[in-house]
């Protein structure tokens, strides 16, 4: 996937959800990293409901899964995805999946429920061939990454680092390095500062100043976090000081 654009001609109404929103607001066209492109910002900021939407006109289930996976439980995305275009290149792209944490144990419940219909473990082999629900929400998630995701894919993850522990998300980093090699694209919101450290990564800011292009030294996410290391004390004294 090249860019995303925003069809305002088919935009309803700028003044309402999710188009209200500073970086959806001033959205023209967004140039994808033809390897991992990172979404940032505070909660409300738009980044998920932009994955989401990316993923939607990608053709990938809303709820979490691939183009095959036609579950749902409820129908809470945003319009938004009836209002962007995906630039496609010359790049073949074999698959896709969208992981999406909120909803990630559906996915598992779907899974579960498409091995019984097949009366057998089938369903589950592109998934390392054990029930989801039978690992912790961190193992799940990492093998669906080893066994389910593959080369040649377009791939959008919305918040992946909420189940994984730090060595967790070194593992996703290092399986995104594989599968990077092997033509794949990433698409991802975070708020951790470890998966933004990704090598070469496009990292886009979305802040009620709109949406901007940002280098890893310069995210909050990193800021933050190299602060509070260096010296946690002071954050200690402000945070807990009386009023």
């Amino acid at each position: 996937m090249r860019s995303v654009v925003l069809k305002r001609d088919r935009v309803p109404d700028a003044s309402v959800y999710p188009f209200a929103i500073p970086a959806i607001r001033d959205l023209e066209e967004l140039t994808l990293d033809p390897a991992v492109t990172f979404f940032i910002g505070e909660n409300g900021s738009g980044k998920s409901t932009l994955v989401e939407a990316i993923a939607i006109a990608a053709k990938l289930n809303p709820e979490g899964g691939s183009r095959f996976g036609r579950f749902s439980t409820t129908d809470a995305h945003s319009p938004l995805h009836q209002h962007i275009r995906l630039v496609r290149g010359t790049r073949r792209i074999r698959d896709g999946y969208f992981l999406r944490a909120e909803s990630f144990f559906n996915v598992a419940t779907y899974l579960d429920h498409m091995r019984k219909e097949m009366g057998g473990a089938s369903a589950l082999l592109p998934y390392g061939g054990t029930s989801l629900h039978a690992q912790s929400h961190g193992e799940s998630f990492l093998a669906l990454i080893g066994n389910r995701f593959g080369g040649a894919s377009f791939f959008v993850l919305d918040e992946p680092e909420a189940a994984l522990s730090l060595r967790g998300q070194l593992a996703l980093m290092r399986r995104m390095h594989d599968l990077v090699a092997q033509g794949s694209q990433f698409v991802i919101s975070t708020h951790s500062p470890v998966l933004l450290g990704y090598p070469d990564a496009t990292i886009f800011a979305l802040s009620e100043s709109g949406i901007a292009k940002t280098a890893y030294e310069r995210t909050e996410n990193y800021e933050l976090t190299r602060a509070f290391l260096d010296d946690r004390e002071a954050f200690f004294r402000h945070l807990f000081e009386d009023d």
